[in-house]
């Protein structure tokens, strides 16, 4: 690369790890309702798109299970899977609550990833999930709070600091 000029980002960069085939995330039925689930993942490695360099963090899913809940020993085969894969913080986030959703179809559900310090910063990303029928008015099968024209009472933001319930438990 010549002095002075800058490698721009590619669609390519964008779209990594985005549709990577992932070990399939599995789920067994749930016996009890109305109670939740959090699972803190410290140990979350993969690889930056761009620099080739590798990212650290903290996934925690916090979801209330409708009918399945996340079977552990095939969530730690799929978060593995990243180690290797070049994919932005956000992107992972997302894709992570993608999966979450299509594996148990929770009542609603919240991925958040902590990544460790690079270059001076830190980066939060949070994603979050409400179910079709609330959403139903909206014409969306699966709602996803991550967009900035997405805020207000129903979003992620309107949820508080993480670890709050959502106030709106009804569906």
């Amino acid at each position: 690369m010549a002095r002075g000029k800058k490698r721009k980002y590619t669609q390519a960069h964008a779209r990594a790890g985005v549709n990577t085939h992932l070990p399939a995330l599995e789920t067994w039925e749930n016996q009890y309702p109305g109670y939740e689930i959090t699972i803190r993942i410290p140990e979350y490695t993969s690889v930056c798109p761009r620099t080739g360099l590798p990212d650290f963090g903290t996934i925690t899913l916090h979801y209330m299970p409708d009918k399945h809940c996340l079977e552990l020993k095939s969530l730690k085969q799929y978060i593995n899977a990243y180690r290797n894969l070049g994919i932005f913080y956000e992107n992972a986030v997302n894709r992570v609550l993608r999966d979450l959703v299509a594996a148990c179809r929770p009542v609603w559900a919240v991925v958040r990833g902590e990544f460790s310090v690079r270059g001076g910063m830190s980066t939060t990303v949070e994603a979050c999930y409400t179910p079709r029928r609330r959403q139903a008015r909206r014409g969306s099968d699966m709602q996803l709070y991550n967009r900035p024209d997405a805020r207000g009472s129903e979003s992620c933001a309107g949820w508080g600091r993480y670890g709050s319930r959502p106030k709106h438990r009804t569906v």
